[in-house]
């Protein structure tokens, strides 16, 4: 089903122009991994906090408020330029495991992150008082981030 999914998106006339103008993949790539920069950068500096292992002369809630609307910002944008991406080759991408473990990876951690923002918006101390917590948190979201960006490497060479 997926199979005959791509087939059908790949012929399509967006499919195509995305295919044969040669700028469009290199650009929305371009776009992409810029995104993906600023994403990896913030939530590093974010769940290194939460580690306790850097920014430790800031509070969790500041950190919070410094980095997470960089993500929410990047997003949206990493969402339009990964769709133009599956449009220009479907089948590279959603017949692809690395692909869908990347997925399923940036749910999880898109959950977890809205889940420290939600905290951190209802008591600023919260993330302070629950260090043991915040490591945890800081640590899965830090290894899911590796796992999304390698995943993310993987698919081309899948």
């Amino acid at each position: 089903m997926i199979q005959s999914f791509c087939d059908w998106l790949s012929s399509t006339a967006l499919s195509l122009t995305i295919q044969t103008v040669r700028w469009i993949i290199p650009a929305v790539q371009t776009v992409h991994i810029l995104c993906v920069s600023i994403v990896m950068s913030s939530m590093a500096m974010l769940d290194l906090r939460l580690l306790g292992v850097a920014g430790t002369n800031q509070a969790v809630s500041r950190m919070v408020s410094r980095f997470v609307p960089w993500v929410w910002g990047a997003l949206p944008v990493l969402l339009t330029t990964g769709i133009i991406l599956i449009i220009g080759e479907p089948s590279r991408e959603l017949l692809n495991p690395y692909f869908r473990a990347k997925m399923a990876m940036l749910a999880t951690v898109t959950v977890m992150t809205l889940f420290v923002q939600r905290k951190n918006a209802k008591d600023a101390g919260y993330w302070e008082a629950r260090r043991a917590a915040a490591a945890l948190i800081g640590l899965a979201s830090l290894l899911l981030w590796v796992g999304i960006l390698s995943a993310g490497r993987w698919i081309a060479y899948y």
